[in-house]
């Protein structure tokens, strides 16, 4: 299962919740992104109403939460979570010294908005 921050920045909207939810082809093994705007894309191969589009709604709705308070923030080359950059560069992430692919579980971003899902 893979999620990914997305890589479109619209400008944030102002409601108190995420933005819209789009569906459209992601790339493979990617069932969500989050964007800067609050909006939420699920891969269109996620059946509507189903408990995985739920659980991926949750999981990008906490990111897009982290971005709309300041506590993460990405560009192509980097990402910034609780004030901390880490670099960013063809889909990896380097983290504690080593490149990992991004939507790991062991960036804490991650480890927070797969915590929503064990609520």
């Amino acid at each position: 299962m893979g999620f990914k921050l997305g890589s479109e920045s619209r400008g944030h909207k102002s409601s108190k919740t995420h933005g819209p939810i789009l569906r459209k082809k992601l790339g493979e093994g990617i069932m969500g992104e989050a964007n800067r705007d609050g909006s939420i894309y699920i891969d269109s191969s996620i059946k509507k109403g189903s408990p995985l589009e739920k659980e991926v709604i949750k999981h990008e709705g906490k990111h897009a939460d982290d971005m709309k308070s300041g506590k993460l923030d990405y560009s192509d080359n980097h990402i910034r979570y609780n004030g901390k950059s880490y670099h960013r560069k063809d889909g990896k992430i380097k983290y504690n010294g080593k490149w990992i692919d991004e939507g790991s579980k062991s960036f804490p971003w991650e480890k927070a908005a797969y915590n929503v899902n064990k609520k």
